[in-house]
């Protein structure tokens, strides 16, 4: 019988934060069965290590529609279900994506380095605010749409007020549909509170999920969107799930000289399915 552990990440409480599952030994299990077992758990990810490994450690990430290149979340629970056991250090995944090292502190704060991120032009979004049920005067003007890149593609959206954020109430299927066409992960839609704190919540159909209450790969897009666009600061916090009831807390770090992200984030075990 497949052990599947349970834990709430970027929370430092068990009924906050997003939700993942966790297989720490998925030897000998094929597509089929990590995809119903991902199914079954019902989290917006379970993430499977598929091999023993004592260096470098390959993981897979179920939805409970489909596999995924890569999920920030469940790589900060894992990591730290790995610490709780060997304790803490280095970790090196291999992920669908590319090699993800995650640093995890003796307070089990985990630290995860996003592969090299792209930012690109998001086209006519017509289509996907009318999905929405917004309208051009929703968004900021200061932050306008892109589609970002840290292991999973992501379509940013800013609103120009947090009671937009608020009143989030899309069409399932219409956004389904437009994500599958775009080969979109989430939408990352963002109010700014001040340049150096956001809050955002991320629809997520395309894994059968409405919304995810903390997503650790949009929060690394979203860096190096605020880069591409000259609004890095050296730190920023993003604060996710507030909506759901299940608080997050992101840190996202961009470091001079360097491309890639930094996403960091606590993650504690849930002692009974949420």
């Amino acid at each position: 019988m497949t052990t599947v552990l349970r834990y709430a990440a970027f929370t430092s409480d068990p009924a906050g934060g997003n939700p993942a599952g966790v297989v720490l030994d998925a030897r000998g299990l094929d597509d089929q069965a990590m995809q119903a077992i991902a199914a079954e758990v019902g989290y917006s990810e379970t993430a499977f290590l598929t091999e023993a490994a004592s260096g470098v450690q390959p993981v897979r990430y179920f939805s409970p529609k489909a596999e995924v290149p890569f999920c920030g979340h469940a790589t900060v629970a894992t990591a730290v279900a790995l610490a709780e056991r060997n304790g803490p250090g280095e970790i090196v995944f291999s992920t669908p994506a590319g090699l993800v090292p995650v640093t995890v502190d003796a307070d089990l704060r985990a630290t995860l380095t996003s592969v090299e991120p792209s930012v690109e032009d998001a086209g006519d979004i017509t289509d996907v605010l009318g999905i929405l049920r917004w309208s051009p005067e929703d968004l900021n003007p200061a932050m306008p749409p892109r589609i970002a890149y840290a292991g999973a593609r992501h379509l940013v959206l800013s609103t120009a007020t947090r009671q937009r954020l608020a009143d989030l109430d899309y069409d399932f299927d219409g956004l389904l549909a437009y994500m599958l066409d775009r080969d979109l992960t989430t939408l990352q839609l963002v109010w700014q509170e001040s340049p150096t704190v956001f809050h955002v919540r991320d629809p997520f159909p395309v894994g059968g999920v409405v919304e995810d209450p903390a997503t650790g790969a949009a929060a690394a897009a979203f860096g190096a969107y605020l880069r591409e666009l000259g609004l890095e600061q050296p730190t920023v916090t993003l604060h996710q799930g507030d909506d759901l009831g299940r608080p997050s807390l992101i840190t996202v770090e961009l470091r001079p000289g360097d491309q890639r992200v930094r996403v960091s984030g606590n993650a504690v075990p849930i002692t009974a399915p949420a």
